[in-house]
């Protein structure tokens, strides 16, 4: 009887510790876009993963920025409900290659290089399915 209990006890151990494995990895999925297509945004894709809790959106090393007036990011939902977010160029020449995706976004299917100045879409890149 003190066989099966000790057996039960680390079955249950050992469950409970590739669980506890399962949630620490959590993070690391990450999901990759298709190719950013457009006349200016043509090179590169976006990635989204979770970090520290939050939905993280990342360009590839090998996007080009738009030299354009005011590019910024734009996300497109599985409605086809469109955010207009943060400027993709920042003060000093710095660029925008991360952002976290608000909470009132419910998901992502389409990432959109969106030239504010212009009213123009510069690029976009799809998920194959919608990420969040």
């Amino acid at each position: 009887m003190k066989a099966f209990r000790f057996a039960a006890l680390l079955t249950l151990g050992m469950a409970l510790c590739m669980a506890m494995t399962s949630f620490a990895f959590a993070d690391d999925m990450s999901h990759t876009s298709s190719a950013f297509q457009g006349a200016k945004a043509n090179k590169g894709n976006v990635t989204h993963s979770v970090k520290n809790g939050k939905s993280v959106l990342t360009l590839s090393d090998d996007f080009v920025v738009p030299d354009t007036p005011d590019p910024h990011w734009q996300l497109v939902d599985s409605n086809g409900q469109v955010y207009q977010l943060d400027k993709l160029k920042l003060k000093g020449d710095r660029v925008q290659k991360e952002i976290v995706i608000p909470a009132y976004v419910p998901n992502v299917s389409k990432v959109v290089i969106w030239c504010a100045w212009a009213e123009a879409n510069l690029g976009e890149a799809s998920f194959s399915s919608p990420v969040k």
